[in-house]
């Protein structure tokens, strides 16, 4: 991915629209009502946590027509506002271990959020405006010097990718998945079975999937339909919702190009790529691939979870 979303998601899509038509994963453990009393056999508070970012104004960087609001990297994330007219403007944030990540903003005049996935040190953003072609000039460059309080938090936060509200049916619907349970292993069990059994692989979306593509996450939960990228944002949504810190994680599953979601379980640390449940343990968490399928068809393109490369998380 080396500027943003386009036509590497049609194409895995497509790569594995055979296998989304076959027959459901069975997994070994209940789907709805409850996972099973794995936690310390007090009922957990399912009240939604949505943490809502905000453009504080403490710390800002740009000019008439670019602001970038760095007021609380502290908590993982800061925000752009572009007001200018043109059509095509991409949003380039380097990390502190030379990570690169591509976005396209929207012209709207409000702020978009944007995670710090990669922790603590020095980042660059840069506002980059097209000039023609694939020819991009710098109209805004700030140097953030970050310092994250809960390496968390990032994954908590709604961003541009993950993009919900208090207000969100995806939230609504993530605290309806998690009454009665027990543990954040029962919440992750109950959305998982909700997200595989009522969204649908939508095969025509992933054929026609427009360049810079977002998820709209209570649209993917009111049609039941999406791909790989709406899969993975509405179980993160869901999940963060809870208080669950969860990554959108992008990537290769072998040679296709895949979004899937890794998750943090405070008793066992992040737990990478899942796609079943063997009634102890998760093992490779793949919204997409766990829904519609067979178990044999998902080695062919996860193998043990080696064939996983995670290139960017939001």
């Amino acid at each position: 991915m080396d500027t943003t979303f386009r036509a590497p998601f049609a194409s895995v899509c497509r790569s594995f629209s055979e296998i989304y038509a076959r027959a459901a994963l069975l997994c070994g453990c209940s789907g709805k009502g409850g996972a099973g009393r794995s936690g310390s056999g007090t009922l957990r508070d399912n009240t939604p946590q949505v943490l809502t970012p905000q453009a504080s104004g403490t710390v800002v960087y740009g000019n008439d027509y670019i602001d970038i609001d760095a007021s609380h990297t502290e908590e993982g994330y800061f925000m752009v506002k572009y007001k200018g007219d043109n059509e095509k403007v991409k949003l380039r944030m380097a990390g502190p271990g030379g990570e690169e990540y591509y976005y396209l903003l929207s012209d709207s005049g409000e702020y978009e959020t944007f995670p710090l996935p990669c922790g603590s040190g020095d980042y660059q953003v840069q506002i980059l405006e097209n000039i023609t072609g694939d020819n991009y000039a710098i109209a805004c460059s700030a140097d953030l010097q970050v310092s994250v309080g809960d390496e968390l938090r990032p994954f908590l936060y709604p961003n541009q990718y993950v993009n919900f509200s208090p207000d969100s049916q995806a939230v609504a619907k993530g605290k309806e998945l998690a009454e009665n349970t027990y543990s954040e292993l029962d919440v992750i069990t109950n959305v998982y079975h909700y997200v595989i059994g009522e969204i649908t692989y939508d095969e025509e979306k992933a054929r026609n999937v427009a360049y810079g593509y977002l998820p709209v996450i209570d649209e993917t939960l009111s049609s039941g339909k999406g791909i790989c990228f709406d899969y993975a944002a509405l179980m993160s949504a869901m999940l963060r919702s809870q208080g669950i810190p969860t990554k959108l994680e992008i990537g290769y599953a072998g040679e296709a190009y895949h979004a899937w979601i890794s998750t943090y379980i405070a008793e066992i640390g992040w737990v990478d790529k899942i796609i079943e449940f063997d009634g102890t343990s998760w093992v490779l968490m793949d919204p997409t691939l766990g829904a519609n399928n067979d178990r044999a068809s998902v080695a062919a393109y996860i193998g043990d979870g080696s064939k996983y490369m995670v290139k960017y998380s939001y």
